[in-house]
């Protein structure tokens, strides 16, 4: 049995990378401030050292230009895994992700691949104002061709990084930013975690609470509160919203009667709908309540930490819901 240890999302990260780039001579790391620098948030910190700048390449601030370079080289038969600093920042590649990633293996004919991994975050709550605290994966969740994995704890952003630098097919892969410290244990050596396989993280009878990202701890939670008041919540975690393990979340769901889909992006035409929609239309004669959804308020994230901590979904807003659920006061 392979020993586990208890380390950080950060640390899972960065020994993903890393022993994808031994193992792979064609993996490269390109983006702003990922060589000396490690990126603002140190999670590269000590790959320079051991793969030198020929494969963790600094960048001018000029993300539609290497994220363009790094389409190519993945074309032309390199693994590129591009270090977008900020979820937020997506906006200004979206033509290359989206136009030229996403489409050429459609539009040659099967004739090429694009096995390129964007790396990025999300999340609010950490005083970074509009402009850098978005949760933005619904907006790639909508083009076709593009995977979308949504790593909660540091053992699934080591294995779905790694699963991810290894398909042939453009991934994002979005971090919570909040996250970055918290540990988990995670074993040594493989892991690799298959895309399209949610985790059932805690099983219940009343109620299903789909969360996503770091809304996995705040279900956990959740459901931890109503324990308490004899209520037990079944929690899921879907690991990749591209693919949709859909299955795992129907079954939960036609066995509780009831659901909770909470997502850290505006709640408008996002996330929550989506898994929402196909509960109601797959599920629909097994519903004793209304399929409920919990995300950020549809506003620009504020500065301000008392506005900006009421626009995420929180544990005991969570549970409050639950429990109007299952009373039938929906």
């Amino acid at each position: 049995m392979t020993n586990s240890r208890n380390i950080t999302l950060s640390e899972a990260v960065n020994e993903a990378i890393a022993e994808e780039m031994r193992r792979d001579p064609t993996v490269f790391v390109i983006g702003e401030d990922v060589a000396e620098a490690g990126t603002p948030f140190k999670i590269l910190s000590g790959l320079v050292e051991e793969f030198g700048t020929d494969r963790v390449v600094d960048t001018p601030i000029a993300e539609p230009g290497f994220m363009g370079l790094a389409v190519g080289a993945a074309m032309t038969g390199t693994r590129p895994i591009v270090d977008l600093m900020f979820g937020d920042f997506l906006f200004l590649v979206m033509d290359q992700l989206c136009n030229q990633a996403a489409k050429t293996h459609y539009m040659s004919g099967g004739k090429l691949n694009v096995p390129l991994v964007l790396r990025t975050n999300l999340g609010a709550t950490r005083r970074s104002a509009a402009q850098h605290s978005q949760s933005l994966h619904a907006l790639v969740a909508h083009i076709p061709g593009l995977k979308v994995a949504l790593p909660s704890s540091a053992y699934e952003a080591k294995g779905l990084l790694k699963s991810a630098i290894r398909d042939n097919n453009p991934v994002v892969i979005f971090e919570d930013k909040l996250m970055y410290n918290d540990r988990a244990p995670v074993p040594e050596g493989e892991v690799l975690i298959p895309f399209g396989e949610a985790h059932v993280l805690r099983e219940g009878t009343d109620i299903t609470l789909v969360g996503t990202s770091s809304m996995v701890q705040v279900c956990n939670t959740a459901a931890e509160i109503l324990a308490k008041d004899d209520i037990s919540a079944e929690v899921i975690d879907p690991r990749t919203i591209v693919p949709l393990d859909e299955e795992t979340i129907l079954t939960s769901v036609r066995k509780t009667s009831r659901a909770i889909v909470v997502d850290e992006g505006h709640q408008n035409f996002g996330v929550t709908a989506e898994i929402a929609s196909r509960i109601s239309e797959k599920a629909f004669y097994y519903l004793d309540a209304p399929v409920q959804r919990m995300g950020a308020m549809d506003v620009p994230v504020p500065f301000s930490p008392a506005l900006e901590d009421l626009t995420v979904p929180t544990s005991e807003g969570v549970a409050a819901c639950a429990r109007a659920a299952v009373r039938g006061e929906l």
